[in-house]
């Protein structure tokens, strides 16, 4: 397949949001929910939250997701060597900061791609393929 494989570096600060956001949602519980019980669901958050950092944003889960190639199709590797080509759902979604891959063949799972897993120049090329389904082509110009 023609085009670019794109290796995921860890996300710092997407791992210190998701336990950011897990910590004030076991806060929550904690506060709404007193007692062993209301413990119980805030550790519970906070685990969730530790799991979800480690899978997702510092790629240290087997089925993490450590490299992408972009070009005509879309082919997915995990961190434990699989590799699959994956069909993408219809509800991208592209900014500066974050690209979201919503994978339907062949398991149904979001990858989100954001800004400081890949160089500047990578991130904007995964970008452009998300929304057009093509690379740009370098050196390339059109006719004066």
């Amino acid at each position: 397949m023609s085009g670019a494989r794109l290796e995921l570096s860890r996300s710092w600060i997407l791992a210190a949001l998701i336990l950011l956001l897990h910590s004030a949602a076991a806060i929550s519980a904690a506060m709404v929910l007193p007692g062993w019980a209301g413990a119980a669901l805030a550790a519970a958050f906070v685990l969730l939250g530790l799991a979800a950092a480690w899978a997702r944003a510092l790629h240290g889960s087997a089925a993490s997701v450590r490299a992408l190639e972009i070009g005509d199709a879309l082919m997915v590797e995990l961190k434990d060597g699989r590799r699959f080509a994956a069909e993408l759902g219809p509800q991208r979604h592209v900014s500066r900061f974050m690209v979201t891959l919503p994978v339907s063949v062949p398991m149904r799972r979001t990858i989100l791609v954001t800004r400081d897993m890949l160089g500047a120049e990578e991130f904007r090329r995964l970008r452009l393929w998300t929304l057009w389904k093509k690379l740009p082509v370098a050196g390339k110009q059109l006719p004066a």
